[in-house]
């Protein structure tokens, strides 16, 4: 016989096919299409400089819509398990798509990528062993969002060729050489967000104050 709390809980796939996730699903087709087209542009967009401006617009887009779908499920009361699942796995397949890239094409250090890969797919792993646990997905704390916002600015700023603009001959105009030291600072920024915003899940997943306790 089931007891009142198993009756109560709600199902993982509990409002599946609400709008909210109909729209994170939208932006992880979108991941598939903007990967396709960032490696056919090749390195920095050199083989196909179209190719590259269409792959930046649409991780623009994919990386802008990661608030609408959340505002949707906020605003018209259908926050599901599964959308709190999904909307972050959106994410991070987006992000680390774009990081393994352009780290492939030689744009950004595969140190930079590796750490990111390890905190997202460890966290990512880490909330479906919450789930099989029974405990509810842990929805992402303010450093984790804060990471998300660096990360998609650096990302959209590298991914934009700007070096199309620039003399072909002889060195980079220092409005270049600027904008290239602002888009990798960003990344190292949300870099350490990322690595920060990771031990905070940890803490919180996994220490939990005895009742009692003193505080």
């Amino acid at each position: 016989m089931q007891t009142q709390d198993e009756r109560t809980k709600p199902s993982l796939l509990d409002g599946w096919n609400s709008p909210p996730n109909l729209v994170t699903y939208a932006r992880i087709v979108l991941v598939v299409v903007f990967l396709g087209l960032d490696i056919a542009a090749g390195a920095w967009g050199a083989d196909d400089l179209t190719l590259r401006w269409i792959a930046a617009v649409l991780f623009i887009v994919a990386a802008s819509t990661d608030k609408v779908d959340g505002w949707m499920a906020r605003r018209y009361d259908q926050v599901t398990e599964l959308g709190k699942l999904m909307d972050p796995i959106a994410d991070k397949l987006l992000m680390c798509s774009a990081l393994v890239v352009a780290s492939a094409f030689g744009e950004l250090a595969w140190w930079v990528t590796i750490l990111f890969l390890v905190r997202e797919i460890g966290i990512t792993v880490m909330r479906f062993f919450v789930i099989d646990a029974g405990g509810k997905v842990i929805a992402a704390a303010w450093p984790g969002k804060l990471k998300t916002v660096f990360q998609s600015v650096g990302l959209s700023l590298l991914l934009v060729p700007m070096w199309a603009f620039a003399p072909g001959v002889g060195e980079n105009p220092l409005w270049l050489d600027a904008y290239y030291w602002l888009t990798y600072a960003l990344i190292y920024v949300a870099l350490v967000l990322c690595l920060y915003s990771g031990a905070v899940y940890l803490i919180n997943t996994f220490y939990r104050p005895k009742a009692g306790a003193s505080r």
